[in-house]
């Protein structure tokens, strides 16, 4: 902590705020005037950006995986000492290293995502089907309707992955009138008939889907799980959704096929995020794209930060909650 007239002062940064709200969203002054705030609204692109921001910080507020914290930029932040991460689930914070430093590392409720990212999937996948984006931009530009759209009654969705989110997806498919297929690996034909769908194995899901939509988490076993050969077997005009992770799908092997015309894509989630300006995909046909608005909703960001600051309240009274990694005297 800084030494600031006789006084050890905590220095606090929280990270990523893109839309500048985390001061409003919580009450960062109940944590007294030895805690001083200070908000980041842009990514810390690079570690050596990240060291010249955070060098100085004992508590480190992230939100999700926006900016990883491997060993290496651990070892150079000096005074870090706590980590708070939004939501319950991070695999881009090197634990061990974390707590061989003497940090502690908690995490806050899981917030909505279980209803907001599905939902988003639903509107990408409305968005794309009636070419939203381009008609409206045709709108403020003067202009008509140029495109037909594509209906859901009828088609078929193929879910890649029937879990927590993937779930949430069958009732609304249902609605439209859709019959639902789906497929992981550990999804039994029995499992998917109690939530609404039919298990198909992978190669027939791709074949046969209008739409497939990814809900399955980013593992070593899942990267690259949508391939060029997934690809290859879509129809010309089915969507392939993904509002899970970006190297999920093969990003090379998804261009490609996006240039070939031969699938329409609609996704919120990147290979690098934020995506960089000058990315192919960016310029790329038949494709619908989000910046990672999956969780972002005032819901879940009014449960996120307010849980940061009780975190460090707690953290600071010698009682941390919701505890990810800690050292043996801070557990």
């Amino acid at each position: 902590m800084a030494e600031t007239g006789g006084h050890s002062v905590l220095r606090i940064a929280v990270l990523d705020d893109y839309q500048g709200v985390a001061r409003d969203l919580a009450d960062w002054d109940s944590l007294g005037p030895g805690a001083t705030v200070d908000v980041f609204d842009h990514n810390l692109a690079t570690e050596d950006m990240a060291v010249a921001a955070l060098a100085g910080h004992d508590v480190i507020c992230m939100m999700r995986e926006r900016m990883p914290l491997p060993a290496s930029l651990i070892a150079r932040l000096p005074n870090l000492k706590l980590v708070i991460v939004s939501g319950a689930r991070v695999r881009t914070i090197d634990m061990d290293a974390a707590v061989a430093r003497g940090i502690t590392v908690c995490h806050t409720r899981p917030g909505e995502s279980h209803a907001a990212t599905p939902e988003l999937a639903w509107a990408l996948i409305l968005a794309a089907l009636r070419h939203l984006p381009d008609e409206h931009a045709n709108m403020r530009a003067g202009g008509w309707q140029r495109t037909l759209g594509t209906t859901l009654e009828g088609r078929t969705l193929g879910l890649v992955g029937l879990g927590k989110l993937g779930a949430r997806m069958v009732p609304v498919a249902k609605a439209f009138g859709m019959k639902v297929i789906a497929w992981s690996r550990n999804l039994t034909a029995e499992r998917a008939a109690e939530l609404g769908a039919v298990r198909v194995d992978k190669d027939e899901l791709f074949r046969e889907a209008d739409v497939v939509s990814v809900h399955v988490v980013l593992s070593e076993r899942s990267r690259g799980l949508v391939g060029a050969h997934e690809i290859g077997l879509m129809r010309q005009d089915a969507l392939l959704v993904n509002t899970s992770r970006g190297p999920i799908v093969d990003e090379a092997a998804l261009l490609e096929a996006l240039q070939a015309g031969n699938i329409r894509a609609a996704l919120d989630v990147y290979d690098v995020e934020p995506l960089p300006v000058d990315h192919p995909l960016r310029s790329a046909p038949n494709v619908v794209l989000s910046p990672h608005l999956g969780y972002v909703t005032a819901d879940a960001y009014a449960e996120f930060y307010p849980d940061m600051v009780e975190g460090i309240l707690a953290w600071r009274a010698g009682t941390p909650i919701r505890v990810l990694a800690a050292p043996k005297s801070a557990a």
